[in-house]
């Protein structure tokens, strides 16, 4: 006998969804107004109650996940009243690929292949923080020279990152015009990319050990080509928007988030940093090189999408300081760990010698043997704090892998920016957190 369902049944997200306030229990609407914020229950009733509506005069709506403004498959669930939002509820899961699962099922030699991937806009943070967690269980220090290569990798990452914020951000509040922009500078970083790496995006360049091959001899004229462009477009992107009246009007004062509430939320980079907390991990808690880098931490003033926007544009002009340093303090030496149990043979060597291909085979297929234990390790992305959890049992794969995106934290921020303003200033609130859906759903 075959079942016939009802239209929409299996397509419902139940427990996930918004429901209207008279069919939600206390405990759920505690939840959504203020119990992660540490809020008394009378004060989250309190704040519940200071944006209630009648049901008559509300509707709840969807926002995404095919809209175009959502960043990727993102679900907003909306409680208006007229053009109000009253209440906001996220719904992720719908980009879901089982990447820490997979990860469990690769080899540190492959593990990097399948992070990479899950923040597309930034892929060398995503190998990075994979393989500096591979590195501190293997106790393996790598040379002077994987680490400023991988460093300077990270900061031109950050400037395409930021650049395409820029681009999507202006396309989001109707500055078309810069979307051509910021696509622009970004393709001249994609292309770079391309050179040293051989892929414009998800390279596979960071390795456990240090980097898959050294960089060109002329890198350093190609760096500094774009470094020598990019000041006077970011001088045209504040002429078009930063000082744009149009532009200060729909940012300034709209989705503003406390301190308080930015770090009870857990959320990190920009979106922490516009708060006024000066919380970065290169300065907070130094990794790679920028112990030896000159840079300032950029921090806002209000925690308005203003602020989030500023912040990015500054951080370019940062991490272009920082490239700079890298070029004139680049170390020679080698690119990657002489160590036999972690680095493959010279390509060269495996023509000449069998045990060399030997190893280069069972290296690829059996993959290296890490000890037992577990490491927590975190560098700062684009988004904020980007975590890996490693537990190893003493194979060739990892017995467990779990990924801190930090887009999946900075959405719980979205509700508390929404609440009481319109529903125009959604869009702006969403491309202000700059979510990668990538890493929230993994």
């Amino acid at each position: 006998m075959t079942e016939i369902r009802r239209a929409g049944a299996d397509t419902a997200e139940r427990s996930q969804e918004l429901h209207d306030p008279a069919d939600t229990n206390p405990t759920e609407l505690l939840l959504e107004s203020g119990a992660v914020l540490r809020l008394s229950e009378a004060d989250a009733a309190a704040l519940s109650q200071s944006t209630a509506g009648t049901e008559d005069e509300t509707m709840i709506i969807n926002m995404g996940p095919q809209h175009p403004s959502t960043h990727g498959v993102l679900r907003l669930m909306l409680e208006l009243q007229g053009e109000t939002v009253l209440r906001t509820k996220p719904i992720i899961g719908y980009l879901h690929t089982g990447m820490e699962k997979t990860g469990e099922q690769l080899t540190y030699m492959q593990g990097q292949t399948n992070t990479t991937r899950m923040d597309y806009a930034s892929p060398f943070f995503n190998e990075l923080v994979f393989c500096l967690a591979a590195e501190a269980l293997l106790e393996v220090e790598i040379p002077a020279r994987a680490t400023w290569i991988r460093t300077l990798l990270c900061e031109l990452n950050r400037m395409a990152s930021h650049l395409l914020f820029m681009a999507t951000n202006g396309m989001d509040l109707g500055a078309v015009g810069m979307m051509i922009y910021g696509w622009r500078e970004r393709d001249d970083l994609l292309e770079l990319f391309q050179k040293f790496t051989g892929l414009r995006m998800n390279h596979n360049f960071i390795r456990v050990g240090g980097v898959a091959a050294d960089l060109p001899s002329d890198w350093r004229d190609d760096v500094l080509r774009i470094l020598d462009t990019l000041p006077d477009r970011l001088v045209e992107y504040d002429t078009l928007m930063t000082g744009q009246p149009i532009w200060r009007d729909r940012l300034q004062g709209v989705g503003v988030i406390t301190p308080d509430e930015a770090i009870a939320l857990s959320a990190t980079g920009p979106v922490l940093r516009s708060t006024g907390v000066a919380w970065d991990l290169r300065r907070s808690m130094p990794y790679l090189a920028y112990e030896d880098l000159d840079f300032d931490v950029i921090v806002g003033s209000y925690g308005d999408s203003f602020d989030r926007y500023a912040i990015r544009l500054n951080e370019i002009r940062e991490s272009m300081k920082i490239v700079r340093q890298i070029v004139d303090q680049m170390p020679k030496g080698d690119y990657r760990v002489q160590d036999k149990k972690v680095t493959p043979p010279p390509r060269a060597r495996i023509d000449e010698s069998m045990e060399a291909l030997i190893h280069h085979f069972k290296l690829f297929t059996e993959g290296m043997k890490v000890p037992e234990g577990e490491v927590y390790v975190a560098v700062e992305s684009p988004r904020g704090e980007l975590g890996c959890y490693l537990v190893s049992d003493g194979s060739a794969k990892p017995y467990r892998m779990r990924i801190r995106g930090p887009s999946f934290f900075n959405l719980q921020t979205l509700p508390h920016m929404m609440r009481g303003g319109l529903v125009a200033d959604a869009v702006a609130n969403i491309s202000s957190v700059d979510p990668i859906m990538g890493e929230v759903d993994r």
